[in-house]
């Protein structure tokens, strides 16, 4: 984590200072009212929040620091029930829906709350938030916080706030699921960037998912160039493969002007006889996230890898050339991919990952196709035939299938005259194609074209 910039700070000194001299909190210091206290909170929370924000899609690594900064008894505790949020999401959680290390900053928010002035109206805000952070605690880490808190009155409510229920992992995982929805709108990811084999081991899953949390909100990332560089070119990081994971990651999305060091990374990593296994393996998994790998990013991929070297990496990513080049629909690229996937096993992770690119680069088209293009869809279909034919995989048929039928559903919502031409063609192309390709049965082509029938309204 980095410091606070200075800037940041003198406009938080601000804002703290137009708290101290309202006449909202004058008014909340005579009288100690809820209804007072909701008024300050209602007038200068949203300006924390504006600046929170900025700092949080600008620099995210100055986040801690900027709620640190909160912590301070003259912002009157505002602010701090996202904060404690915050730090309760940002933590990784393992396979049984647990901390995987001591949150300290959870602890820290946490311990400052329940010791402030303003406390009882800020109890009302943070109930959740406490539920959820002691569900992923360890008992032992909530024994020792509860003897830090000689208030009886706020150890009571604490007390309240565990809940018997979150001891079950299944129940524990749909409370933490449901309680991120309510923070999906608000920006508040943070990582910390490794400079030892330790560190990278604690913190690679959650620098990953930082990473590509940024890369989907398009955000700009220019502040994180220097801890990005400096993970690339850190060689104490580069027998773990957590760190092999994080450099295809910076090389899809973070690689703009630090291509060579990437390559270099990659050209050292791969003369562990092992790498290409691994490679093909992290492909397919990154292949299996929903959103896939866009053509940009085997493009970016490819540029890091050093073709001279022969390998089954090399080989892949010659093949990738010539169909992100030419495009899949071109014979070069058809003959190309039928080549190397003869020259693998079948069954291989090489082959594989041909597919899932393959599939990846129809799923664009088909997602993009409009209705009036079908005549478009026709033509394609060839080429599906052809992939289908070079690959003999019936998973690979099957998404296919899903693919095909799905837009041919949407053209039937088009084209809804049965007697005319668009139809007509549809129909016929449809019922020839999908029994050509075992997509359906004749039966179950008759049911896909039959006109279903409205139910008459009960009386």
């Amino acid at each position: 984590m980095k410091e606070l910039d200075p800037k940041y700070a003198t406009i938080l000194d601000n804002i703290k200072g137009s708290i101290q001299n309202s006449d909202l909190l004058k008014a909340y210091l005579d009288d100690e009212e809820d209804e007072q206290y909701n008024a300050l909170k209602d007038s200068f929370e949203p300006e924390i929040h504006t600046l929170y924000d900025k700092v949080a899609r600008e620099n995210p690594l100055q986040v801690e620091a900027f709620e640190n900064y909160l912590l301070n008894e003259q912002f009157e505790g505002l602010y701090l029930p996202k904060v404690l949020g915050y730090s309760v999401l940002r933590a990784k959680v393992d396979e049984n829906v647990k901390f995987v290390k001591i949150q300290n900053h959870f602890k820290k928010v946490l311990n400052y709350i329940v010791n402030s002035s303003n406390f009882e109206q800020i109890k009302n805000r943070v109930g959740q938030s406490i539920q959820i952070g002691f569900a992923l605690s360890s008992d032992i880490w909530i024994s020792n916080f509860f003897e830090g808190i000689s208030n009886k009155k706020v150890q009571t409510y604490l007390n309240s706030q565990k809940i018997d229920k979150y001891r079950n992992v299944l129940d524990r995982r749909t409370a933490l699921v449901k309680y991120r929805k309510q923070f999906e709108s608000l920006v508040f990811s943070s990582a910390d960037f490794p400079k030892t084999v330790a560190e990278l081991r604690m913190n690679a899953s959650t620098i990953k998912s930082f990473l590509r949390y940024r890369v989907k909100h398009d955000f700009d990332n220019s502040t994180l160039e220097d801890e990005i560089r400096s993970l690339i070119n850190n060689k104490d990081l580069r027998a773990e493969p957590a760190y092999a994971e994080l450099l295809t990651v910076c090389a899809m999305h973070y690689g703009q002007g630090k291509e060579q060091d990437i390559k270099s990374a990659f050209d050292s990593l791969r003369e562990d006889e092992e790498f290409e296994d691994w490679y093909f393996e992290n492909l397919l998994e990154v292949q299996s996230d929903k959103k896939g790998v866009t053509d940009q990013e085997y493009k970016n991929l490819s540029i890091v890898i050093s073709k001279e070297k022969s390998d089954k990496v090399s080989a892949f990513f010659g093949v990738m050339d010539t169909v992100l080049s030419k495009g899949f629909v071109h014979e070069d690229s058809v003959e190309t991919i039928r080549n190397y996937y003869n020259s693998n096993e079948g069954k291989s992770n090489q082959n594989a990952a041909v597919r899932g690119a393959i599939l990846s680069s129809f799923e664009k088209v088909m997602s993009n196709l409009p209705e009036e293009s079908y005549a478009d869809y026709f033509e394609i279909n060839k080429t599906f035939g052809q992939y289908m034919d070079i690959f003999s995989n019936q998973k690979f048929n099957q998404d296919v299938k899903a693919l095909s039928l799905k837009y041919v559903k949407r053209l039937l919502k088009q084209y809804i005259d049965k007697r005319g031409k668009d139809y007509q063609d549809i129909k016929k192309f449809v019922r020839a194609s999908f029994l050509d390709f075992n997509f359906m049965t004749d039966k179950q082509l008759v049911e896909l074209f039959k006109t279903k029938r409205k139910k008459k309204p009960t009386a």
